[in-house]
């Protein structure tokens, strides 16, 4: 088991925009995958994408069966997602409360689209194709965002609604660092 270190916000890795993966099914690429998934799991996080443990490359990964971050989240299936295309299904935006492994300790209420199509490939080159909504286009759209060096703070419209998990929410877990 790798677990990575996660950058935290202010490192200007993170403010990159991350490069395609043009060769699929390799061993750096698994290993990749996998140390990213261990790290995920170590932190208990939803999501994580290549650019928060310093690799330049568009990789998220995302998926869980339950979360103590997101008690109330539904599922979300188990994805590998490289390279991937996003297309907002409607108009409707919704609200909702974001955390962040490379924002620890934070919160803030960050409006996303509510449904979402999205596509792009596995490690192995197989074709990803799915349609999604509210928590599971939430996610996608949060790890696939720091593909594009931007972090959620970037896109709150209301800081009132914006601070210290321990704070906004007493009940969680204090040990979870968000």
């Amino acid at each position: 088991m790798t677990v990575r270190e996660i950058l935290k916000m202010g490192d200007p890795r993170l403010l990159r925009v991350a490069q395609p993966v043009a060769e699929f099914n390799t061993p750096e690429l698994h290993a990749l995958v996998h140390d990213m998934f261990d790290t995920m799991h170590a932190a208990n996080g939803a999501g994580l994408a290549a650019p928060q443990i310093g690799v330049d490359l568009q990789v998220v990964i995302f998926g869980f069966k339950s979360n103590t971050r997101y008690p109330d989240a539904p599922q979300v299936p188990e994805t590998v997602l490289i390279n991937p295309v996003l297309t907002p299904v409607g108009e409707a935006m919704e609200d909702g409360w974001e955390g962040c492994l490379s924002v620890p300790g934070l919160r803030g209420v960050v409006p996303r689209h509510a449904r979402l199509h999205y596509e792009g490939f596995d490690q192995f080159g197989n074709r990803i194709v799915r349609d999604a909504e509210e928590f599971h286009a939430r996610v996608v759209q949060h790890e696939v965002d720091h593909l594009l060096g931007i972090l959620y703070p970037m896109r709150i419209r209301d800081f009132s609604k914006f601070g210290y998990t321990s704070v906004l929410f007493p009940d969680l877990d204090p040990n979870e660092d968000d």
